[in-house]
């Protein structure tokens, strides 16, 4: 039986511990465990590696304080439009999802693309019409309110500058996107990723996290990645598929794989933000170039981490 392992999180950026109280900092680290455990549980139970990415990322798009699901930011026309993508390692299938509103959990319409259509992505309306089709639950505007995000998009309002999530100022960048990867008992590994964008976002942007290769990719022979920083950079990089590249043509190991691209090449480009991964020896990495990154894992050895800063 392989070494089993579930990594997660919720986002990265300027996340300093003098600007979070006690309690939020509580609050954060209860979300990323109540998270981690919704997904862990499954590996235990000998469930595959994408039942755990799917079970962990909804779990946080539940939870107000991330941006995905009922957290999720507002855009520049008052609305709440997510993005989520999900990939299975064993057999490449990936299912995506872009530009969806009312949506209780796009990680699940991800999810049920990538198993019941012949599609990888769908968006918008169309995307919509398929939820209702397959019974994937919906909610009203009023789910998706919370007033710390209002506040954030008002004042922004009137201006054509988009906000990287938690705070609009732009020495406090967030980027607010959730993810799992995970690498089960059978030596499966997947990834998913999911959010709500950029606060203040225009002309139905999309950023990296339901692109394939960009914001999450996931194969057995390599790694599964799940991204999260500024989604135009990371999609020119294509960077979850640059870690696998890595691994596959020039022979390095998750961890050195995944430090190249963070902390060489998204330098290079000034892409700020972060990655978790996993191979399929069980292997995690959580890596980051940024002053945070809400992240977490744990796995069949007994290892068990909740991190939020440097």
């Amino acid at each position: 039986m392989a070494k089993y392992t579930l990594v997660i999180h919720g986002g990265a950026g300027t996340i300093l511990k003098q600007d979070m109280t006690d309690e939020q900092e509580a609050a954060y680290r209860k979300g990323l465990e109540d998270a981690l455990h919704a997904g862990y549980v499954l590996l235990e139970k000998g469930q595959s590696a994408v039942d755990a990415v799917r079970a962990a990322v909804v779990l946080l798009e539940d939870n107000i304080l991330f941006n995905a699901g009922k957290g999720s930011v507002f855009g520049h026309d008052g609305s709440q439009e997510m993005d989520a993508s999900i990939m299975d390692g064993k057999t490449l299938m990936a299912g995506a999802v872009s530009a969806v509103r009312n949506i209780r959990n796009p990680v699940e319409l991800a999810y049920t693309i990538m198993t019941r259509s012949q599609h990888v992505m769908l968006n918008g309306k169309g995307a919509y019409d398929f939820a209702k089709l397959h019974g994937i639950k919906t909610e009203p505007d009023e789910y998706f309110f919370s007033q710390f995000r209002y506040d954030q998009w008002k004042q922004m309002q009137g201006s054509d500058e988009s906000a990287l999530d938690h705070n609009v100022v732009v020495k406090d960048k967030k980027f607010g996107t959730v993810g799992a990867v995970a690498c089960d008992s059978h030596g499966n590994i997947a990834a998913a990723t999911s959010t709500g964008g950029m606060t203040n976002k225009q002309y139905g942007r999309i950023g990296d996290s339901p692109i394939i290769g960009a914001g999450t990719y996931a194969n057995n022979k390599t790694c599964a990645i799940s991204c999260t920083g500024h989604g135009e950079l990371f999609i020119r990089a294509v960077t979850a598929y640059d870690v696998s590249c890595l691994m596959e043509y020039k022979g390095m190991s998750l961890e050195e794989a995944m430090h190249v691209v963070v902390h060489d090449k998204l330098l290079k480009l000034d892409a700020e933000g972060g990655m978790i991964g996993v191979d399929a020896k069980g292997n995690a990495g959580m890596v980051f170039n940024s002053e945070g990154m809400y992240r977490g894992f744990k796995n069949s050895d007994g290892e068990n981490e909740i991190s939020i800063y440097k």
